[in-house]
């Protein structure tokens, strides 16, 4: 096998692949690319035995074949040629010449025919959506996911696939955040835990163009195909918590707050500087068109900031992880949010004004 090619049209599938090989790995051959010719095209594969990635370009009258290859020492090597370089690559034995220009580099392999490959799906459930709509799902929601909870099924993103919709789901226990899209999908109802990794390099790889994205599930694996790259990734085994149950109802919200999104979110920066290290406390104290923000710590220093806001009703104080208002304000669309609250011990419902595309739930603390 070998062919030759712009540095820069190389390079394109490489750095597509490359997120999902580790440093470290307990089989030597999973710190290789599959690197493969065939009907025209080339084929980069990489893969941790949970997640696989590949990227393919165009590359005609090539010599067909495939050969593992070191992949950081290959992206190394890539990148440190000069921009519109041309790269020859050629299998000799054991071993995958790389030449430019002046530059020769001699790189062990290990045989193709050992490179772990992913199980075909069976194709259960199949939905097309457009890219930038499925990257601004994932992007409302995959900040509030578990991060290494001993309770697994939360370190992943749930996507719940209805009748004509696709919800992302992500909590850690204290939050919840939850984002929908319509799409044309069966009446087959199924729900899917991908863990954060897949969802890390799918975020990665999403643009925001109108390109088609095809999701495909079977019974324990997704995989997404972009235009030029394809990602499959295992599923966590487990029962996601019924986040419907947790959203407040209308009845238990009865407090209803309007306000600059991006007022609120400096704030709550400006009274964090002072809040506890460890637990993020701040208060809120709500009173009809304003909201104070207070942050107090251990060295007895204390921070206060004020908002104003459209509400009429009850004064109320509540205290919340800053950090949660915080992320949750800075996905939140549109220039006003919507703060529903009941009393001092009730979570609060945060959504977009006029917009049901999210809503973000954050559970009280005591102060």
């Amino acid at each position: 096998m070998k062919f030759t090619m712009n540095r820069e049209n190389l390079l394109k599938p490489l750095q597509a692949v490359q997120g999902v090989v580790e440093r470290r790995q307990t089989l030597p051959i999973l710190a290789n690319f599959l690197v493969a010719i065939d009907a025209g095209r080339l084929w980069v594969t990489g893969t941790d035995m949970e997640i696989e990635l590949v990227a393919s370009t165009e590359l005609p009258d090539a010599e067909a074949g495939e050969v593992t290859v070191p992949a950081r020492k290959l992206v190394d090597i890539c990148r440190s040629l000069p921009a519109e370089a041309e790269i020859r690559l050629e299998v000799d034995g054991d071993r995958v010449l790389v030449r430019s220009g002046r530059s020769r580099f001699s790189l062990t392999t290990l045989p193709a025919s050992d490179y772990p490959s992913s199980d075909t799906l069976s194709g259960e459930l199949r939905v097309t959506v457009k890219e930038g709509a499925l990257k601004r799902l994932i992007e409302l929601t995959h900040f509030a996911m578990a991060h290494q909870d001993v309770r697994y099924y939360l370190n992943g993103l749930l996507l719940d696939i209805g009748e004509g919709h696709l919800r992302a789901v992500a909590t850690d226990g204290h939050r919840l955040a939850i984002a929908e899209i319509p799409v044309e999908a069966s009446d087959d109802a199924r729900q899917v835990i991908v863990p954060r990794k897949g969802i890390s390099e799918l975020l990665r790889l999403l643009g925001s163009g109108e390109d088609e994205v095809v999701i495909e599930l079977g019974s324990n694996a997704i995989q997404v195909t972009l235009p030029e790259v394809r990602l499959t990734s295992k599923l966590i085994d487990g029962k996601f918590p019924d986040y419907r149950r947790v959203v407040p109802k209308e009845e238990t919200t009865d407090k209803s707050v309007v306000v600059d999104r991006e007022l609120l979110r400096q704030s709550l920066s400006r009274a964090s500087i002072l809040s506890n290290d460890k637990y993020r406390a701040v208060r809120l104290c709500l009173e009809p068109n304003a909201l104070r923000v207070v942050a107090k710590n251990p060295e007895q220093e204390e921070a206060e900031d004020e908002v104003q806001v459209a509400y009429d009703g009850e004064s109320l104080e509540i205290g919340f992880n800053v950090s949660y208002l915080i992320d949750a304000l800075t996905a939140l669309p549109g220039e006003e949010a919507v703060i529903h609250l009941g009393d001092s011990s009730s979570s609060a419902l945060i959504t977009p004004k006029g917009d049901g595309e999210c809503q973000y739930v954050v559970m009280p603390m005591r102060l």
